[in-house]
């Protein structure tokens, strides 16, 4: 089964995110495969408009964790780098339909996107600053561009989640509407925008863009590069890693908690399994919840669980 699924009805691309059992969270396969339909439909003639949505419960839950620990963005031209230039470089409107989680990724991609429409059940969250890293796609500039620097701050450098009833009155979703209603609204909006004149609608997103397009670049390669400073902390061993296989299955389902310290994966099991004080209180846990977002655990926190979850394995 495709990851990422594609459908022209007339002049409009379709495109869903299909991996509702992971809440559609993106695998370095992904931003490649998604990065080459952009590209593909900036050159289309035939694809005037996108409509771009999420199946199952989620748009967007972010990284793929293991998948990005097993892949991690390098210094050369990384799948997540290859998505972002498809992004900034696409003059076609891009509509967007807003159900459930949007983590991370799922809400810095939709700052590229024209309209946006949100279901009342979304949550969004960019919780780069509680994994100690600094956000990505652009949205160091893009964000407070569009809902100023203390709005921002609130988001970013808090890392908060927000409802969508919060994103419309920052001005960050177009409109809230209804689960049942949300993707009808978007169909919608579609359709109206693929019968206007191609060249001129064309033109006029290029034109709102050229403003800010050579900012949003900048912001990209600098993004990168404090990702790559802080490469050493991307590539701490995680704790989950030190458990067992039945274990690390358990973690996953209840919060997918990893651990943000430097370690072996020896060392991260002894975490778990002995009396370790020393250990423990250099660990410091991040995880997150559909119903929470991302949180941290003390290290306290963090061993009880590990062990806890150990005990029923």
């Amino acid at each position: 089964m495709d990851d990422i699924i594609t459908e022209h009805a007339g002049s409009i691309l379709r495109v869903q995110f299909n991996r509702p059992t992971k809440r559609n969270a993106m695998t370095s396969a992904m931003y490649v495969a998604l990065a080459g339909i952009f590209n593909e439909a900036a050159n289309d003639e035939n694809t005037r408009v996108v409509l771009w949505h999420g199946a199952g419960d989620s748009f967007c839950a972010g990284n793929d964790i293991e998948d990005f620990l097993k892949n991690p963005p390098g210094p050369a031209e990384s799948p997540q780098a290859g998505l972002m230039n498809a992004f900034v470089n696409f003059d076609k409107p891009v509509v967007v339909a807003v159900h459930g989680a949007a983590i991370g990724g799922g809400t810095t991609m939709l700052t590229h996107c024209d309209f946006i429409y949100a279901a009342e059940s979304a949550k969004f969250q960019m919780p780069f600053i509680n994994l100690a890293v600094v956000p990505e796609f652009g949205s160091s500039c893009s964000v407070p561009a569009r809902i100023g620097h203390l709005h921002a701050a609130e988001l970013i450098l808090l890392g908060s989640p927000f409802d969508a009833r919060r994103a419309a009155e920052l001005g960050l979703v177009t409109q809230v509407l209804s689960d049942r209603d949300v993707l009808a609204r978007a169909t919608e909006t579609a359709g109206k925008l693929a019968a206007k004149p191609a060249a001129a609608l064309q033109a006029s997103k290029r034109l709102m863009k050229q403003p800010c397009r050579e900012q949003i670049k900048a912001a990209m390669k600098a993004e990168n590069e404090e990702f790559q400073c802080a490469g050493p902390l991307r590539r701490r061993k995680r704790g989950v890693h030190g458990f067992p296989g039945k274990a690390q299955t358990r973690l996953h389902e209840e919060c997918q908690i990893f651990s943000d310290r430097i370690g072996t994966e020896n060392e991260s099991r002894n975490i778990a399994t002995e009396n370790d004080h020393g250990k423990a209180d250099e660990c410091v846990c991040v995880g997150w919840k559909p119903a929470e977002g991302f949180f941290q655990r003390d290290a306290g926190e963090c061993t009880d669980l590990a062990r806890a979850v150990l005990d029923e394995a």
